[in-house]
């Protein structure tokens, strides 16, 4: 597998991307990934919600890729893997378009599941990407979520989002 992580605008193939980080590996016993899509609802509170018509993805190229490189490097400080790539795309998305691939190898289940949560993780808070939402009324920023920024606080990292 050539990079780590990748930005693009183009969809991403995750049965690709998991045949490479098999690819003449022996070692591999196991492989976790998430795929992240466009939902058409954001939720509101309680059962409120915003029509999503379309969301835009913004990044600083270089800055952005690095960020994740790191967030790798500290995954592989906590966890015993091989290897982990992250596609990321920009641009804008629709309904049920991929967003993010996070895909994990190990030699086993447990080291791979953790590994890629914890990137999930540190991509919702950490990872320098601006997104907006377009709905019927209009369309806006979307601020970091407070569940996010608890979710990486169970791997003892405190969210840069909030003081």
């Amino acid at each position: 597998m050539t990079a780590r992580v990748v930005i693009q605008t183009e969809d991403f193939s995750v049965s690709k991307v998991l045949d490479q980080l098999r690819a003449g590996d022996l070692r591999v016993g196991a492989i976790c990934s998430f795929v992240g899509t466009v939902r058409d609802t954001r939720l509101l509170s309680g059962n409120a919600a915003d029509e999503i018509v379309s969301m835009a993805l913004e990044h600083y190229p270089g800055m952005t890729e690095s960020a994740i490189e790191a967030m790798i490097d500290e995954a592989h400080q906590r966890f015993d893997f091989y290897q982990a790539h992250v596609i990321h795309r920009v641009g804008e998305l629709k309904p049920s378009d991929q967003i993010v691939l996070v895909a994990v190898s190990s030699a086993h289940r447990g080291e791979s599941f953790k590994a890629c949560e914890f990137l999930m993780d540190y991509l919702k808070t950490q990872a320098p990407f601006w997104k907006k939402e377009a709905t019927p009324e209009g369309a806006k920023w979307v601020d970091a979520r407070v569940s996010d920024d608890e979710a990486l606080s169970r791997w003892g990292i405190q969210s840069r989002n909030r003081g």
